[in-house]
């Protein structure tokens, strides 16, 4: 017998598995790498060797209204130590900058004052003009121009009037953007739902570019990295995070050179070979990612690379706040598999339904592949009204498998299904 840890809230959920069920475990290198420098020494070297661009502190210089665009609180990045360095590095350009972080929700719901000292911590917020975008709050938002897919490019006003755009984030495989970070701080980030919904439209999504790892041909990669060159960011700051989210990697600098760096590494470190089982156990690795429903099809997918034909996949998922979107939980509820993807089938574009995409998503693996909810939060009629089967532990769910796909099935496990770059070979 076998125990595995897998993510779950902020700790882990143990796996048992007799040995002749398990044909692989499946985890990114990123997690195994390790760097011989401290967190704050990697983004100071970062900032002092920015790639593609003069230093941050040279860009300050003569700019008095400067805008910091960072994550919300369903993302990972470590800006207790990040925002006060870049803080610091833009004062001492110009210490009478006045400067605006402005925390990209995208869809999200707004973060809270109490996340935001978690986030930032209390120096920040005490001390700092922190701004939460609110995309269905339309006087934020300002419109700039049409977007190669067609859509219409609105961003927030503190993006559109600043002197210097600055963002920050990390970088990690994604599900249909090819890769997070850099661009995306901007669309879908700070723009208001109209944009983000037709850049998240059924047919963006269903291109087969629209992808893990392909930034090439990839629609909603090239609207979101035609917006934030019309936004003119002058300077992006970037990093690589391991299992526990600590900082093993940062590139500064200009949009696209120093993020392709960063792909380059992510790509390297997360990418590996597809291994097909009988079925498939993950997680959204955890804390922040797992904290709703609505996060979860990004491991989901992962799964999905090494579930074969008709697979069964176990997504550990803690759902604490929640299904995660009041579109969203409509939209997965409302019927069967087959009469959700019918009726987004038939949405135009510009009528995108905000958080369609997730339900979409689901649709298409749960077409193929039954999907088992481990959730000691969600309640479980929840989760069989989301077309999934409810399960508390993960030895109760792969129970449930087996019972689907026989007591000899092959079972493959992906701790944390974010992380990890599957190719088919």
């Amino acid at each position: 017998m076998k125990t595995i840890q897998i993510p779950y809230y902020t700790s882990t959920l143990p796996l048992h598995i007799e040995e002749k069920n398990l044909k692989a475990i499946v985890s990114a290198k990123l997690h195994e790498y390790k760097s011989d420098k401290s967190e704050e020494r990697l983004v100071l070297d970062a900032l002092e060797n920015p790639i593609g661009s003069p230093r941050l502190r040279d860009l300050a210089k003569g700019k008095n209204k400067v805008t910091l665009v960072t994550s919300d609180h369903t993302r990972p990045v470590p800006s207790k130590i990040t925002l006060p360095i870049l803080l610091k590095e833009i004062r001492e350009g110009n210490p009478d900058a006045e400067i605006v972080i402005l925390i990209a929700t995208g869809l999200h719901r707004a973060t809270t004052p109490e996340e935001q000292r978690r986030m930032f911590g209390d120096s920040i917020v005490d001390n700092e003009k922190i701004v939460v975008s609110d995309a269905f709050d339309p006087s934020q938002f300002v419109y700039v121009c049409p977007l190669p897919s067609g859509a219409d490019f609105n961003v927030h006003r503190l993006a559109a009037e600043c002197d210097l755009l600055i963002t920050e984030g990390f970088i990690e495989p994604h599900f249909f953007a090819g890769f997070s970070g850099g661009r995306k701080s901007i669309l879908p980030g700070i723009c208001p739902q109209e944009t983000v919904n037709e850049n998240h439209s059924y047919k963006a999504i269903s291109s087969p570019y629209s992808n893990a790892g392909i930034l090439e041909g990839n629609p909603i990669h090239e609207d979101m990295i035609y917006a934030a060159r019309k936004m003119n960011v002058q300077f992006t700051f970037n990093v690589a995070l391991d299992g526990e989210k600590k900082i093993i990697a940062a590139w500064a600098g200009d949009l696209e050179e120093s993020h392709m760096e960063g792909v380059a590494f992510v790509r390297k470190w997360s990418q590996c070979a597809s291994v097909s089982g009988d079925i498939v156990v993950t997680s959204n690795g955890g804390y922040p990612l797992d904290q709703n429903l609505y996060q979860s099809p990004k491991a989901v997918a992962t799964a999905e690379a090494c579930a074969g034909d008709d697979g069964v996949i176990i997504m550990c998922c803690s759902c604490f706040d929640g299904m995660g979107g009041t579109h969203f939980e409509k939209l997965i509820t409302m019927g069967s598999v087959e009469e959700i993807d019918e009726y987004l089938a038939k949405i135009p574009p510009k009528e995108t339904i905000p958080e369609q995409w997730c339900p979409q998503i689901y649709a298409r693996i749960l077409k193929k592949h039954p999907v088992i909810l481990v959730t000691t939060y969600l309640d479980h009629e929840e989760v069989r009204k989301a077309n999934m089967i409810p399960a508390s532990t993960p030895d109760e769910a792969l129970e449930i498998a087996y019972r689907m796909k026989g007591k000899d099935a092959q079972v493959v496990v992906i701790p944390d299904g974010v992380s990890v770059l599957a190719v088919k070979e």
